[in-house]
């Protein structure tokens, strides 16, 4: 296997188009943070990002930020944390969670995995976020999409078109996003002792209020004792995150004391603390422990995610906690993926998408890792990879499954 390691845009280029005129495969990779996610690559070279990095442009007036693709989010986010800015959407860092590194994960994979975090329910991902991408295709052809100003209506969006594609359609030389004032403060508010369904009703009435909540999370008590070293052992942990200014905060964190009395007992969690088990939940701590045991992450309706986990328990050994009011469900399960029992209680209890985010590469070879896709749309998902890549150069075999 031969690495290419390019450091500007211009010499991506001429590795694609290289790997065009060979006829040959090349994975794409910034630090390798999600190598394991997806099935395994089937490329003959690899095209190493590392190299293409550093911060292209931040203006923190406008709050717009161009990165190259290889740049560390960590480094991004150290500075934006100079100006009291951040990526609203929070982006998930995979590296513990897949028995890596922390803070290594890079701006491009972060985009071509379209990540989001816990503030997902109330800032979106990646995709929402984007505002232009220069970037090669699989034929060996630059492009530029979008810009740098939020406001952007021109012809088709093909920066947001390679969010979640996996490196598949094109490699991202440069991207800029849309960045955000940070919050003042936060707090957590704690509900102790509620079952699953019990927590979603409490967890509903919290978003539907005018709290103005920014995160909402459910904490069996099986998962519960696993974050900020045992500090939330000795129950189920319903989690409820409110931020802003500070008198603003206070106001809320008030509402919500009120509202969730008939709940039960209730406490609240300072920032630094809050903080913390945020980013604990957001990276899917109780579940990153250098284990190969699969692990699954489920989108549904947030009304329905506790009642699909019942019900898969009944079939599979599974441990699980929600995140976004119940909306994204992670599951460790004891051996096997048991993907299609899964998938077909998914179907059941309203729709939605499993993604098997770790296992050994052997079941990864022999499981659809990404949600299988309706007929319709796997057709028009082959002519978008026919239009960008047609000779399948770029990352062969990750998102497909024979």
């Amino acid at each position: 296997m031969t690495i290419l390691a390019p450091a500007t845009a211009a010499q991506v280029l001429e590795a694609v188009r290289w790997a065009v005129a060979e006829e040959t495969s090349l994975e794409i990779v910034g630090h390798g943070t999600k190598r394991g996610i997806g099935q395994p690559v089937e490329a003959r070279h690899r095209l190493d990002l590392s190299k293409l990095s550093g911060i292209t442009l931040y203006e923190p007036e406008e709050l717009v930020l161009s990165a190259r693709a290889g740049t560390p989010v960590a480094e991004i986010e150290a500075a934006l944390r100079e100006h009291n800015q951040e990526l609203a959407f929070e982006p998930m860092d995979y590296g513990p969670l897949l028995d890596g590194e922390a803070g290594r994960g890079t701006i491009g994979g972060l985009l071509a995995a379209n990540l989001s975090g816990p503030r997902r329910i109330k800032a979106g991902a990646a995709r929402d976020h984007i505002l232009g991408v220069h970037a090669v295709s699989g034929r060996g052809e630059t492009f530029k999409s979008g810009g740098r100003v939020v406001k952007n209506v021109t012809g088709y969006d093909l920066s947001k078109g390679l969010a979640g594609s996996w490196g598949t359609l094109a490699v991202a030389t440069d991207v800029t996003f849309k960045v955000l004032p940070a919050a003042e403060t936060e707090t957590s508010f704690l509900v102790t002792g509620l079952d699953d369904a019990q927590a979603s009703a409490a967890m509903a009435a919290a978003m539907g209020s005018s709290a103005e909540v920014s995160g909402a999370a459910h904490l069996p008590e099986g998962v519960a004792g696993r974050f900020i070293d045992g500090g939330l052992a000795g129950g189920a942990r319903t989690v409820l995150r409110v931020e802003g200014f500070g008198p603003s905060v206070a106001y809320r964190i008030d509402l919500l004391t009120r509202l969730l009395k008939p709940f039960g007992a209730a406490e609240t969690l300072d920032e630094a603390v809050s903080r913390r088990l945020w980013r604990e939940i957001r990276d899917c701590k109780p579940f990153a422990d250098g284990s190969p045991a699969p692990v699954w992450r489920v989108s549904m309706p947030p009304s329905q995610g506790h009642l699909m986990v019942d019900a898969f328990r009944r079939a599979a050994g599974a441990n699980a906690f929600y995140d976004w009011q119940g909306g994204l469900v992670w599951l460790r399960m004891e051996a096997d993926p048991e993907a299609e029992i899964l998938r077909e209680l998914i179907t059941h209890f309203g729709g939605g998408f499993a993604t098997l985010v770790r296992a050994p590469l052997a079941t990864r070879a022999a499981t659809p890792v990404f949600e299988p896709q309706p007929a319709p749309l796997a057709a028009l998902s082959a002519r978008l990879k026919e239009q960008f890549d047609p000779k399948g150069v770029l990352n062969p075999g990750r998102m497909a499954f024979a």
